[in-house]
């Protein structure tokens, strides 16, 4: 880890660190902010940090929580930080999981899990973060009308993600043609995972559902 990294993990995240989370389905990540936003957003492996800190740049008026259990990503994501600014970031540093378990119903704004671990030997599956369990732990968190997006390089990865998704009655697929998940959004940053994927010649597919229905 660069000495500068290192520096910034060692000074900032101490105070940016959710210390433990409460009781399942008690946490409002209002409370985490030191003033009010229009809304959190969640990213749930945010990798090196750099998709988040691109969408903090471009909704100033937003928070962030994100979840990321490597330390070299947090430290990236933490030398960065001064330029969203402090009190809208907050950092869970395990499992992310285990903070949508924690979190309070229909509390966040907006959710994001990209390119996340396909896990992609049989054996490895249950493994992965998209499963039906953290389906319906997002479709809970997540506001009426919020939306998740996700991410991957992996085919397979990609038809379990949908087969998921489209089992739950409260996610809508706002796809209405291949390009749409083909092609990612103006208003969707680019990750470091993603340029590696398209150097090494895999395409990227882009899933942006609507949570539908009243709050759970």
């Amino acid at each position: 880890m660069r000495a500068g990294r290192a520096q910034a993990l060692a000074e900032r995240l101490p105070a940016l660190a959710i210390a433990r989370l409460p009781a399942p389905g008690t946490l409002d990540p209002r409370t985490l902010f030191p003033r009010a936003f229009d809304a959190v957003w969640l990213e749930i492996g945010f990798g090196g940090g750099e998709h988040l800190i691109a969408q903090a740049k471009a909704n100033p008026a937003v928070a962030f929580l994100g979840a990321e259990p490597f330390v070299n990503g947090i430290a990236s994501l933490m030398a960065e930080a001064p330029a969203i600014g402090l009190d809208r970031l907050r950092v869970w540093p395990e499992d992310g999981a285990d903070l949508l378990a924690a979190l309070s119903p229909a509390s966040i704004g907006r959710a994001f899990v990209l390119f996340a671990d396909p896990w992609p030997k049989t054996r490895h599956h249950k493994r992965r973060f998209v499963s039906a369990d953290n389906v319906a732990q997002l479709a809970r968190v997540l506001a009426p009308g919020a939306e998740l997006r996700l991410a991957t390089d992996d085919v397979g990865y990609l038809s379990w993600m949908l087969e998921r998704l489209l089992a739950h009655p409260q996610f809508r697929w706002r796809a209405r043609r291949p390009a749409d998940w083909r092609t990612r959004p103006p208003d969707w940053p680019a990750t470091r995972y993603e340029s590696k994927a398209r150097a090494a010649g895999r395409p990227a597919y882009y899933l942006s559902f609507e949570r539908v229905g009243t709050a759970s």
